[in-house]
């Protein structure tokens, strides 16, 4: 009996230094959560594209709302994940234009997505980290960017693409195998052909 005092007040001891600990890293964490970042930007649309997808309600829900996390506490993004987590679910679900329903566009909106989920799960753990947070965060706007960027790059080949004014089946391509760059090597090539011609013909009615 004699014995066993000595280990129950090593025990009791032992508890309550742990239980201080606990606390005080409750209280490091709290402070940490509400303490406001500055956030990077997501990349935007090209200025020249915003009326090709002006009527994407949806892609806008997500890019107004993601303008929150340009300055905000990791608490506050938390306290906003699940609303972010529905609107990302709309954007993957509802019907996106035409000219973006393929599987590369689509593998970019999984990712947001599932970042997304993974932000509203944080909501849960009790001990989240602001680190944690802010990470995430990052992850999610970069993902963001990265469906932007590939908006812009659609566009951009698709705005090549039109300022072609040569029916390339008239020289026997196939124009499903040319990309953008062969397009606008196309087209200068026979620009500069033409400027020739014309410059023959002048000097010939000199």
């Amino acid at each position: 009996m004699k014995n066993s005092l000595p280990l129950l007040v090593f025990i009791i001891f032992f508890s309550c230094v742990k239980k201080k600990e606990e606390m005080q890293q409750k209280q490091e964490i709290k402070p940490l959560l509400s303490v406001v970042k500055n956030y990077n930007v997501a990349e935007k649309i090209n200025p020249l594209f915003l009326q090709d997808t002006e009527g994407w309600q949806e892609l806008k829900a997500v890019d107004n709302f993601l303008l929150r996390f340009k300055k905000v506490s990791p608490n506050e993004i938390l306290s906003n994940a699940l609303e972010l987590k529905g609107l990302v679910q709309a954007l993957k679900e509802n019907i996106k234009p035409p000219l973006f329903e393929n599987a590369s566009f689509n593998t970019r909106i999984n990712i947001l997505q599932n970042e997304t989920l993974r932000l509203a799960d944080m909501t849960f753990i009790p001990a989240i980290k602001a680190t944690e947070v802010t990470a995430q965060a990052n992850k999610i706007i970069n993902a963001y960017s990265d469906i932007n960027s590939k908006i812009n790059s659609i566009l951009l080949k698709k705005g090549f693409e039109d300022d072609i004014d040569i029916d390339i089946a008239f020289i026997g391509l196939d124009s499903t195998k040319i990309d953008s760059v062969s397009r606008k090597s196309i087209k200068k090539e026979f620009k500069e052909r033409k400027d020739n011609n014309n410059g023959l013909l002048k000097s010939r009615q000199q």
